[in-house]
């Protein structure tokens, strides 16, 4: 079992390395924040939020591994419940409790597949 040191908490908040496939690139989500917040502010220009509240799928995502809770509702629009229990949910809807792997699904795949400037 991982110490709060291993695990990154700061007070209360948990600090999640996540890792974004196929690129690999990994950055530190926030259990108080959901992942898509966390994502924000990786500090890419053109990430699209969308509606920020579970109804547009702009940010749906696939966690590959580790593990998260729902924060506010989906819409079943676009996440049917055998879409949560698979792992592909709206990243405005989550938080990471555990070191994570995801597969960004929704329209801001495009931004994040793109290489980082140097």
């Amino acid at each position: 079992m991982e110490t709060k040191e291993e695990q990154g908490v700061v007070g209360s908040r948990l600090a999640v390395p996540i890792t974004i496939l196929p690129s690999g690139e990994t950055f530190l989500g926030d259990s108080s924040h959901s992942i898509l917040e966390s994502m924000h502010r990786l500090g890419r220009r053109g990430i699209p939020v969308g509606c920020r509240s579970g109804g547009c799928s702009v940010c749906r995502i696939e966690i590959v591994e580790g593990e998260w809770q729902q924060c506010r509702p989906m819409s079943h629009a676009y996440v049917s419940d055998e879409d949560i229990e698979a792992g592909r949910v709206l990243a405005c809807c989550v938080t990471p409790t555990r070191k994570m792997t995801l597969r960004v699904l929704g329209r801001m795949r495009r931004v994040i597949e793109q290489p980082t400037a140097a």
